[in-house]
């Protein structure tokens, strides 16, 4: 009998789609043209695709009459409306590269993203929450010499920015021809997308994407969830990531199916109601998104019933809730996803009549075209199947590369053009993949990729402290929660409120950490490595924390 390794991938007769994402827009549209594409609840605007392609090519040409050239970067930084979808299909139909913004980003972080990736325009909000954003792109622009537009929603003007409408605006004198040329000069292998994914080494990486990476990998996750122009995505997931991105209105665009934007950002009640009256048949969120709608005080007052299927991604889920999805908010074809950033994301799905066990107990199976093995994290030898190791994959969705990093790119990607995941998983017999366990210390909270790395080199910069260790530690709403161990300098005395308002404004909310202990000194290994492990251990039992996994 021969060894079977760890080594799965995802046969298929449909082949991938070989256009650019402007040219898929334009095909969908002359299919499509009179049906549904964006309904904005909170906005209260609704676009056929013809109309959302009119408006999609009004801005494009825009950009063009502002001087955009292919390859050039410009920015998104906003929560979730429609000006958000029909920027990402204008700046595809130009060639510009998309830079993804986290609208949750303060001073710090944004300064980094606009600088690391060069962007030249920048399309905004003007605030978020408690986010100023005139106030801090105006902090910035004197260290911001790349950034030379700035576009900002809505109507009014601001000093140093144009509007949304003057883009529009400004593009009316850009012949169509023009538009069509630079089309014609594009290549679906081209850059279009740079998401910032932070690494346990520091500072984030800016996640190369191609339109073809993203185009198929959003197609594929709407095969898999048996898209048609018939179905309507409530999409409470942010636009600048992966999720709302390319499993929402890539997924979407592919199949002439609608996406539903409930509000600016995650509501519970906003999300039924979006459901019920606009009779959505697929719902999208993490865990605790689910949690909230199915506990809402007025969940049994929506009629939620046209629901089928939707995505449930980004941290572990309890079965308990999965069969509270599947059964009292009708969603029986619900399916789980995993990937990440750097794969476009996804490489692994269930199925829509998967068990529910296979939808808690594993990530489902290889996605099409895609293939993933099982490595020895030390030698780099696939395993044997069920033996757990790290996850590798390689195929059309692994990225281009960092953006302005190729050492970074080298140690994520071997020459044989695997991504490595740094995460742990194990081969079922039946080609179901379990996630195991983490190499790196990411901390993922309430589906939010936290790295301690970052919030560790942050910290170090407050004159008080000597040395910072974070970790994440057990949270029944949020699956983990960020913890800071900080030894302050000799003589130096603080306070919790104080590391925490130092953090303020300067690093996103959900960083910054909810439990602080300050220590001494830290456990150490022989050889002088800190023993985060130990850390954690001990805070679960100081707080009284449970490890109970959830499936």
């Amino acid at each position: 009998m021969g060894i079977t390794r760890s080594y799965v991938h995802g046969p298929s007769h449909i082949p991938l789609l070989g256009e650019t994402i402007g040219e898929c827009l334009d095909r969908i549209t002359v299919a499509c043209g009179e049906r549904d594409a964006l309904i904005s609840c909170h906005q209260r605007v609704r676009y056929t695709y013809s109309e959302l392609h009119r408006e999609a090519e009004r801005i494009a040409c825009g950009l063009l009459a502002l001087g955009v050239e292919p390859g050039d970067r410009v920015g998104i930084w906003s929560p979730n409306c429609a000006e958000w979808l029909i920027a990402q299909y204008a700046l595809a139909k130009v060639g510009a590269i998309t830079v993804n913004i986290n609208p949750a980003y303060r001073l710090r972080e944004l300064e980094y993203a606009l600088q690391q990736s060069g962007v030249s325009v920048l399309i905004a909000a003007r605030r978020f929450r408690d986010g100023d954003y005139v106030a801090m792109l105006n902090e910035l622009a004197p260290k911001l010499p790349s950034l030379r537009t700035v576009v900002y929603l809505g109507p009014d003007r601001e000093q140093g920015g144009i509007t949304w409408h003057d883009l529009a605006v400004q593009g009316e004198s850009v012949a169509e021809s023009r538009l069509r040329e630079r089309e014609s000069a594009l290549q679906f292998d081209d850059s279009i997308n740079i998401q910032y994914t932070s690494g346990t080494t520091g500072a984030p990486k800016g996640a190369t994407l191609s339109h073809h990476s993203i185009l198929n990998n959003g197609f594929f996750v709407g095969e898999r969830l048996r898209y048609t122009t018939n179905d309507r995505i409530c999409l409470p997931v942010p636009f600048y990531h992966c999720f709302g991105c390319v499993l929402g209105s890539l997924a979407a665009l592919t199949h002439g199916s609608a996406i539903v934007l409930p509000a600016e950002s995650f509501d519970a009640e906003a999300c039924l109601r979006a459901v019920q009256e606009e009779r959505c048949t697929s719902l999208y969120g993490v865990p605790t998104m689910f949690i909230a709608q199915l506990e809402h005080p007025a969940f049994s007052r929506y009629r939620i019933d046209s629901l089928r299927t939707g995505i449930m991604a980004g941290a572990p889920c309890p079965i308990d809730v999965m069969r509270q999805v599947t059964e009292r908010m009708h969603m029986p074809e619900v399916t789980i996803c995993y990937g990440m950033t750097e794969t476009s994301p996804v490489s692994f799905q269930s199925s829509v009549d998967d068990p529910l066990e296979a939808r808690v107990a594993t990530v489902g199976t290889v996605h099409p075209h895609i293939e993933c093995k099982i490595v020895d994290p030390r030698t780099g030898a696939a395993v044997l199947r069920g033996e757990p190791g790290e996850l590798c994959t390689r195929g059309y969705s692994v990225m281009l590369g960092y953006w302005n990093d190729p050492e970074a790119t080298a140690l994520a990607i071997d020459s044989a053009r695997w991504m490595h995941s740094g995460d742990l998983a194990a081969v079922r017999e039946d080609g179901y993949v379990n996630i195991v366990g983490r190499l790196k210390d990411m901390i993922i909270r309430g589906g939010e990729n936290i790295y301690p790395r970052e919030i560790e080199e942050f910290l170090h910069g407050h004159p008080k402290i000597g040395d910072v260790q974070v970790i994440g530690v057990p949270d029944s709403k949020y699956g983990e929660e960020v913890c800071a161990w900080i030894r302050l300098r000799e003589g130096e005395t603080a306070t919790q409120e104080e590391i925490r308002d130092y953090c303020r404004g300067q690093i996103a909310t959900y960083k910054i950490p909810r439990y602080i202990r300050f220590t001494t000194e830290f456990p150490m290994t022989v050889t002088g490595k800190i023993q985060k492990f130990r850390l954690r251990e001990q805070m679960i039992q100081e707080l009284g924390l449970t490890t109970e996994q959830t499936a």
